[in-house]
């Protein structure tokens, strides 16, 4: 065997058979220790922005813990950062926008901004405007969060909304009948209640804040808008009478007939007539807010037959509401005013608080502004 190995032909094949399958068996070996021991991990490197990176984790991280109800302000920067990037990049700031739209995460948009914003970090001209915006940001954010009609500061504003939420049904119902925008009725609404703040301040205290109700009027002004009976009287007269300058339509006519059947009594209106019955009710104030909405339907259709529309000018109807038919004399430039009420040492007019509510934007989820404020 030994001399058969000795021979080239054969020796050949062999020593080159042998060492390939040592040089193999060292390959097998040295692979299984590097993987035992992950000396075949890449140890890569760390990114060059990796700071920026955190940087922003815990930027909006923190600053979403701290005021997250604060999205005035944020979404003010996503809008202007959208709009500046619109100008480089539009295919971006669509993307950015549709994902804000969809999600209607501010946090989320902010960091897709910043996201862009490290790309463009050598586009000088693009970081100084980003800085600007930045900057008034800043300035902004020094603002202060109450609002600048300063009678919806106080406490009894808060406990009235509430009041006024439980209410919705009865003034959209009203509203309806009446043919009138919701948000008018309540502008009236607003107007009677707002100036109890201060000349009634105790009775918020005891009554609305822990029951979250209206103040219901019962002395010559009645329900809790304040609805006088002789004006209540000519409020139903109007409907019936086709020659009136009020006349609002046949379809109206009949809204306010009594239904004999119903006991409208209460240890507070059995003295009253059912007139006022119906106007002094503890829970069910629909018939406060059908009477003040067909009252401003009737002025409505007095000023347009004279010529002077008023229809955009919710101020001007709660005026005349406050002060009555007698008042209401259509002209070119009516002026607004109603009674004088003082709220925290700060004077007032009917109107002046009704027009302040009426474009505040207050309770606009529940009652918001409509194009056409009349049905007719």
């Amino acid at each position: 065997m030994r001399s058969l190995l000795q021979k080239k032909w054969i020796k050949i094949p062999y020593l080159i058979a042998l060492y390939g399958f040592a040089l193999y068996g060292f390959f097998l070996v040295g692979t299984f220790l590097a993987m035992k021991f992950n000396f075949t991990n890449d140890g890569g490197s760390v990114d060059v922005n990796n700071r920026y990176y955190q940087q922003i984790h815990d930027k909006y991280n923190q600053s979403f813990k701290i005021d997250s109800s604060n999205t005035a302000f944020y979404r003010n920067e996503i809008l202007s950062r959208i709009h500046l990037l619109n100008e480089y990049y539009p295919k971006n700031a669509n993307a950015i926008m549709d994902a804000w739209s969809n999600s209607k995460d501010d946090k989320l948009a902010l960091q897709m901004l910043a996201a862009v914003d490290l790309k463009l970090m050598n586009n000088k001209t693009y970081q100084e405007q980003l800085k600007a915006i930045l900057n008034k940001k800043k300035m902004s954010e020094k603002a202060t969060n109450l609002s600048a009609f300063d009678w919806t500061n106080i406490v009894e504003w808060k406990y009235f909304k509430e009041a006024v939420a439980k209410d919705k049904k009865y003034i959209d119902s009203a509203a309806k009948v009446a043919g009138v925008e919701p948000r008018y009725i309540v502008a009236c609404l607003v107007g009677e209640q707002v100036r109890l703040f201060n000349s009634r301040r105790e009775r918020f205290k005891s009554l609305v804040a822990p029951l979250k109700t209206l103040a219901l009027e019962t002395n010559h002004s009645y329900g809790v808008t304040g609805i006088k009976e002789n004006t209540a009287k000519n409020i139903e007269f109007y409907l019936k009478d086709s020659t009136s300058k009020y006349y609002i339509g046949k379809d109206y006519e009949n809204v306010l007939d009594y239904d004999s059947t119903v006991n409208y009594r209460n240890k507070h209106n059995d003295t009253n007539s059912v007139r006022i019955q119906r106007l002094v009710q503890y829970k069910d104030h629909y018939y406060s807010y059908l009477y003040a909405g067909l009252f401003i339907r009737q002025i409505d259709k007095q000023w347009k037959r004279a010529g002077f529309p008023i229809d955009d000018r919710p101020e001007i109807f709660a005026s005349l509401f406050n002060l009555g038919y007698v008042k209401s004399v259509p002209k070119k430039n009516p002026s607004v005013g109603g009674s004088n009420f003082k709220i925290r040492d700060q004077e007032y007019t009917f109107g002046s608080v009704a027009y302040e509510f009426y474009y505040s934007g207050e309770m606009s989820d529940l009652f918001p502004y409509h194009k056409e404020k009349f049905r007719d």
